[in-house]
């Protein structure tokens, strides 16, 4: 299994070998550059590619036949879209996991309270989501994420136990932080990019044709076009057959500490 223990005990017994080479034959220096390159591109892949389980296992999906998927939303609280979107997921009787950045809490308890009273579970996408918490040391990673936990338990009176990285990114030292906090990483296995797609129609399309048992949906509660595509979403995969259930529960984890 590619992880990265094995990584390194692959990458150090190539460089042994170069180097013996080296002394004994004589190599060129490119074969150093090439083997530094390779082993570049892999922790890449490990690093953004949340569901390698390269640093740690990430839980992505459900390994399942039942047509069940769980919809999870990023980034909020947001004090407009949020709440539009608790009203199309009370419509249509639907539960949905939220990973709430903890400095967007300040101003918006009302709605992380909201989200709670309706049923659905908070999770801890960080206090800052800093654009560059991938290179915070791993004792700043475990303060931001303890802080984002303080403020939600001071909220609804319960500590998130699941976590969500910001970015969907994972490295050694944000495996420590995690290790050390006791909280439970959940990836995705269905990225909607409801970022950057504005269309409504391409947003649906794209999101409907991935529709597959134990499949978990990341939206982020912060645009037009997912509140507009949503309902729609829910209803295309309810006449599919598929049953939306919470996150915790279709995963059997539990949401709070």
């Amino acid at each position: 299994m590619l992880n990265f223990r094995n990584t390194n005990i692959l990458f150090v017994s190539l460089l042994g070998l170069i180097v013996w080479q080296h002394i004994t034959q004589g190599v060129s220096l490119w074969s150093y550059l090439v083997l530094v390159f390779i082993y570049s591109l892999i922790l890449f892949y490990g690093c953004y590619y949340i569901g390698s389980n390269f640093f740690m296992p990430v839980i992505c999906s459900l390994k399942t036949s039942k047509k069940i998927i769980a919809i999870t939303f990023d980034d909020g609280p947001d004090a407009s879209a949020t709440p539009q979107i608790l009203d199309v997921l009370k419509q249509h009787n639907v539960p949905a996991a939220f990973f709430c950045i903890g400095n967007r809490i300040a101003g918006n308890e009302a709605i992380l309270k909201q989200i709670h009273e309706q049923g659905h579970i908070i999770g801890n996408h960080s206090f800052s989501h800093h654009f560059w918490f991938d290179l915070f040391s791993s004792a700043k990673m475990l303060d931001d994420l303890l802080r984002a936990k303080q403020l939600i338990r001071q909220t609804i009176n319960l500590s998130p136990q699941l976590f969500r990285p910001p970015y969907g990114v994972i490295n050694p030292n944000l495996r420590k932080a995690i290790i050390r906090s006791g909280m439970v990483p959940v990836g995705w296995s269905v990225r909607t990019m409801d970022t950057v797609i504005n269309d409504e129609q391409k947003l649906l399309n794209k999101i409907t044709s991935r529709l597959n048992p134990g499949a978990i949906f990341l939206f982020h509660d912060t645009g037009a076009a997912t509140i507009s595509a949503l309902p729609l979403f829910i209803e295309q995969a309810k006449a599919q057959g598929y049953e939306i259930v919470r996150l915790d529960k279709m995963l059997n984890l539990q949401a709070y500490a």
